[in-house]
């Protein structure tokens, strides 16, 4: 059971444990607020891959052949099963799965703000598995080592999945690039739309950010905000180049004295009114997320009455 009384002993051992780069588990004791920081983190990282169904997911329907449809099937499941995953992680610090769902539809805990953007165009599927799942691999990556045990292996299938669907978005934009004059101009429109909101993923500048410091002491995450963004630009380039794309940014260019890329400021007004919940979609995201959840509510009742009645036939075998 885990300890949630001071006490100096377990306090010690819990800071030998960051300190060694060990990982905590959840029967080890932990300051509370390691435990909130660590829910917030994953929770928000959980409703951020069941919202980023949506945008993707429009275009299930009205993909262009089977098998981009089937590609697009199985990648949305993979989604869903990412937040599966983490909503458990979570409940092995103790929080309850309907409560964060709860906090989500009601606007008291957040997602990912690339989420509250339209996907126009069957480009804009290419882009978002190219640049945002390329942005998540770039970011969950060093979370494969966080401090929290359950986490940082939920993370390591995460991750490889990711990287296979950051593969999937650039193939289909390479296929697209050796299309039409009209393709690439759909797949150009894309990346100009998505490119900025894209580096918003990686949150405020390091400055600005409220949470980082300790998060990085704890070595929940590994790496600044700051950090990240300039090492999925620095990434991002020679694929763009290799594509045959331009990013959209008069100002990037290669900083050989710093030996990375120098670019342009990111809107931050824009990233904190999206947060804020007046983005492009934050509205229909919620919505259709709480239409989902109230849809279900027969399932998991019937579920939870298959469980009870499984459980009393068991307890009258073994009386």
């Amino acid at each position: 059971m885990t300890a949630t009384a001071p006490d100096a002993g377990l306090a010690e051992q819990f800071e030998r444990t960051i300190a060694r780069d060990q990982r905590v588990e959840p029967r080890d004791w932990m300051p509370e607020k390691f435990r909130a920081t660590v829910i917030r983190q994953i929770a928000q990282h959980a409703h951020s891959e069941i919202i980023g169904i949506q945008p993707e997911g429009n275009w299930i329907t009205r993909a262009p052949s089977l098998r981009r449809k089937a590609i697009l099937l199985a990648k949305v499941q993979d989604e869903a099963g990412h937040g599966l995953y983490l909503y458990s992680a979570c409940e092995t610090l103790g929080a309850d799965r309907t409560d964060l769902t709860e906090r989500l539809i009601t606007g008291r805990q957040k997602y990912s703000s690339i989420f509250n953007y339209p996907a126009l165009t069957f480009a804009d599927v290419g882009v978002i598995g190219w640049l945002v799942d390329g942005a998540a691999v770039c970011n969950q990556v060093p979370l494969c080592r966080s401090s929290y045990g359950p986490y940082a292996r939920a993370m390591i299938r995460i991750c490889k999945e990711e990287s296979f669907h950051q593969r999937q978005g650039y193939e289909l934009l390479m296929t697209m690039m050796s299309g039409t004059a009209g393709q690439r101009a759909m797949v150009q429109d894309a990346v100009d739309r998505w490119w900025w909101p894209v580096l918003m993923m990686f949150g405020p500048p390091d400055r600005e950010s409220a949470n980082t410091a300790q998060s990085m002491a704890w070595k929940i995450k590994r790496h600044t905000n700051d950090e990240l963004r300039q090492r999925f630009v620095d990434m991002t380039v020679p694929q763009a180049e290799a594509l045959g794309v331009t990013l959209p940014d008069p100002d990037l260019r290669w900083n050989p004295q710093r030996g990375a890329h120098d670019f342009g400021e990111v809107d931050w007004d824009e990233m904190k009114q999206v947060v804020a919940g007046n983005g492009p979609c934050n509205a229909e995201r919620i919505a259709q997320r709480k239409a989902a959840h109230d849809g279900g509510a027969w399932v998991r009742e019937a579920a939870a009455a298959h469980a009870a009645k499984k459980a009393g036939r068991e307890r009258t075998v073994h009386q």
